[in-house]
């Protein structure tokens, strides 16, 4: 029997794989599919993702294996009216202070490569066609590559299946929301010269709209809206029967279409991200708007949640009921995200002539004079790099101290790098400052990781309080915040939620 099955071999279902498999815990991952994805599908890479890829040793690789888009440019009526300049932004909240280009087709591929290297290998063209929780274990019966049907049996089920996920179908759960009326195509496509390859574009036409994003090698990455009669039927249509206004008015020419595909696009939240032992992640649970590149990430993230959780249950560090927090965080997130998602979506794709002044008048000098503001820009940033993402109101979180909360995400330290210990999947406490003979001691006592970074002035501006003790999370969240370096609030953390840090503590 298995520790883990997993259903969906995308990134969010790899990404579990990879977490899992590091922290010692049983795998099998089955998809139905015959090999990685051939199209490019997400492309965006965000800050936050990157800096847990840390952990993986593979936050370089992907770096760089991407392309690094520095800027985004806002036409309208055919002119540039503002640029975003993201780097500038971000330089001092992340290690990785751009918006990655990186097509899921090679983003896969390379997360399959890593998984194969620990010894786990995908099973193809393999369905699952029901599945049964039997309190002790949950039974899967599925068809194999050879047709044949068998029963898997696993501690716990991840459906990682996408949008339509047979798990989720399987276990009732609903998927409330409702879908867009626009029609969006995708398209990958050659452009003629283009000036600078690490900006991307978006165009607020009045009857037409599209981003551009460059992914590398004189590619982009075309999305658009199509907003004609044309909609009744849009698998039928072609990149030639699209608008093209939109990107004549860049400048931009087409010398080449590899890709193309239509859709609609759904906002929906499922109403539990558990099912007793079975979990859902990614579009399976969650599905919005592709404003903002947050989609993958998202998935990512939730995989890296749900984690570190499974694997401290599964290894006896921990109470089942630790899993509970997988809901209680990552539901809480998606449904604001996909609020958030959701008036972006609408303000971009409203019609009619006050939504087109606004769209392309007003919104373009209002963002080109904000973003001149420093403060501004790095929260813009932050937003879109989930950098911002807290568990504040989680059952997880305990504490503050200087203004860093339970829940926040720790703050960078540019200066010193305070995140390479974070490389280490596991419970870990950082002090800015001098920690006390009883911390050490006690840290040691319990197989603790303990770092301790000398005090500067930028601790001081970036929250952080002088001599505190943050307790991190495996996924590397703050989960306690003491100001006194309390050792009853650390043996109180883990006592009241039922976590050992060792087997004889």
């Amino acid at each position: 029997m298995d520790d883990v099955l997993i259903v969906g071999a995308g990134p969010t279902g790899l990404v579990l794989a990879l977490w899992l498999t590091k922290q010692g815990i049983r795998v099998r991952i089955i998809d139905k599919s015959t090999g990685p994805g051939e199209t490019s599908r997400a492309i965006a890479v965000q800050a936050r993702t990157l800096e847990l890829y840390r952990q993986l040793g593979i936050a370089d690789k992907v770096s760089d294996a991407g392309l690094k888009t520095l800027s985004m440019n806002l036409w309208a009526r055919g002119e540039k009216k503002a640029q975003i300049v993201i780097g500038d932004a971000g330089a001092d909240v992340t290690p990785f202070p751009y918006i990655l280009m990186y097509p899921q087709d090679h983003h896969e591929r390379l997360l399959v490569d890593h998984l194969r290297s620990l010894g786990v290998e995908v099973e193809r063209q393999t369905e699952m066609l029901g599945l049964e929780d039997k309190v002790e274990q949950v039974e899967v019966r599925v068809r194999t590559k050879d047709g044949m049907e068998r029963i898997y049996g696993a501690r716990y089920v991840a459906g990682c299946d996408g949008a339509r996920s047979p798990v989720r179908h399987a276990v009732g759960n609903q998927f409330e929301g409702g879908t867009y009326k626009q029609v969006f195509y995708v398209a990958d496509v050659a452009l003629g010269a283009v000036d600078g390859e690490n900006q991307a574009h978006i165009s607020l036409d009045t009857d037409d709209f599209v981003v551009v994003l460059p992914y590398g090698g004189g590619r982009y990455r075309l999305i658009g809206t199509v907003r004609d009669e044309r909609t009744e039927h849009p698998e039928s249509l072609t990149f030639e029967d699209v608008g093209h206004r939109a990107i004549e008015s860049m400048c931009l020419t087409i010398r080449q279409v590899d890709w193309f595909s239509t859709y609609r696009v759904h906002h929906r939240v499922t109403d539990r991200f558990r099912h007793g032992r079975i979990f859902l992640l990614g579009d399976a649970a969650h599905v919005h708007s592709p404003a903002g590149g947050q989609g993958m990430n998202t998935g990512v993230l939730d995989a890296i949640n749900l984690a570190w959780k499974l694997a401290a249950v599964l290894n006896g560090r921990a109470p089942d009921s630790l899993l509970d927090s997988y809901d209680a965080e990552r539901r809480s997130f998606a449904l604001k995200l996909v609020d958030t998602t959701d008036r972006i979506f609408t303000f971009v794709t409203a019609q009619g002539g006050f939504a087109d002044f606004v769209r392309t008048r007003i919104a373009p000098t209002l963002a080109s004079a904000a973003y001149r503001i420093g403060s501004i820009r790095e929260m813009i940033f932050r937003m879109i790099s989930q950098t911002t993402l807290s568990y504040d109101q989680s059952p997880l979180s305990q504490g503050k101290a200087g203004s860093i909360e339970g829940g926040d995400r720790l703050p960078w330290v540019r200066e010193a790098d305070n995140y390479a210990p974070l490389a280490e999947i596991g419970f870990q406490v950082h002090v800015y400052g001098e920690p006390s003979v009883a911390l050490r001691k006690w840290a040691t006592d319990h197989g603790l990781s303990l770092h301790a970074f000398a005090w500067t002035d930028a601790h001081e501006k970036l929250g952080l309080a002088r001599d505190a003790l943050y307790l991190l999370r495996p996924d590397t969240w703050v989960a306690l915040a003491d100001s006194s370096q309390s050792i009853e609030a650390l043996e109180g953390y883990f006592a009241s939620r039922g976590i050992v840090l060792t087997e004889n503590p």
